[in-house]
């Protein structure tokens, strides 16, 4: 469990600045994630003109489109994420929404795919993802079995890594719909590595996932929950993940090695406490 797999979910909790995103990925590295992860998305694939055109009040206007324009990231901020991950030491790479995402995502050379939960049954882009080799992470959200059967034997046929991450699509997701129990049967049903993606508030979830032999944990991180955005009140701020963070890291120090043996300071005790 010392290797447990860490994924710093920043999305777009960055709203669309620049310095935002850099001080997430701070954040990251300073828990210790093993990475930080991205959402990409083409509007006009993902939404439709009349949904684009709709009401949304947000800090950038009264339009949906003008919402989803600000957050998301054009290809020289990409560019300028690749260059200060790398000067972080700290990985990255991001979810495509639509086909066209997936396919800008390949000029970087990002060693992770992500399949979220939504895009469970995109069948084209599953196969353009699996396609690419790259251990994939994949969200099974909002997910029958039957959806994942599909989903695994596309990935098994390209010989593609992966690991299923057990995830209840619900931001935030109250304690008693997380279903923890779901990480071995998803182990048993598929003889994969099941990671978990939490959208709770606390992050002990996280660390139980992690205990039961989660292989990955993925959690939104956040600079401060009550900014603007749908995944803000989902997240962790700083003192959240790094609590998670170390707390993974402890399990293996916690669980030793099953050998029942006497330490040092029980001894001391025990000559001060056994007085027979």
């Amino acid at each position: 469990m010392d290797s447990v797999f860490i994924i710093a979910e920043i999305g777009h909790n960055h709203n669309g600045y620049m310095d935002n995103a850099k001080k997430l990925i701070d954040m990251a590295a300073l828990c210790g994630c093993n990475t930080v992860k991205f959402q990409k998305r083409t509007i006009e694939t993902v939404y439709t003109k009349e949904y684009l055109d709709s009401p949304r009040e947000s800090p950038w206007g009264t339009t949906q489109r003008e919402q989803k324009e600000q957050i998301e990231f054009s290809e020289e901020e990409y560019d300028e994420i690749d260059r200060y991950c790398e000067s972080k030491d700290i990985d990255w790479f991001a979810s495509a929404w639509d086909t066209e995402s997936q396919l800008f995502l390949r000029q970087y050379n990002l060693k992770y795919n992500k399949v979220a939960s939504a895009m469970l049954t995109h069948i084209p882009l599953l196969h353009m993802i699996a396609e690419e080799k790259k251990h994939t992470f994949i969200s099974t959200g909002m997910s029958t079995f039957y959806d994942i059967d599909i989903a695994v034997d596309i990935f098994k046929k390209y010989e593609c890594p992966f690991t299923l991450m057990h995830c209840c699509a619900t931001y935030p997701s109250n304690i008693e719909d997380l279903n923890l129990g779901c990480i071995d049967t998803l182990r048993s049903i598929y003889e994969c590595e099941v990671g978990y993606s939490g959208h709770e508030i606390s992050p002990m979830p996280s660390v139980y996932a992690a205990v039961l032999g989660a292989t990955a944990i993925e959690r939104h991180i956040t600079l401060d929950r009550t900014m603007y955005g749908s995944d803000q009140s989902a997240s962790l701020e700083l003192r959240g993940l790094k609590v998670m963070v170390d707390n993974i890291r402890n399990i293996p120090k916690c669980l030793g090695d099953g050998v029942k043996r006497i330490v040092l300071g029980e001894e001391v005790m025990a000559k001060k406490l056994r007085y027979w």
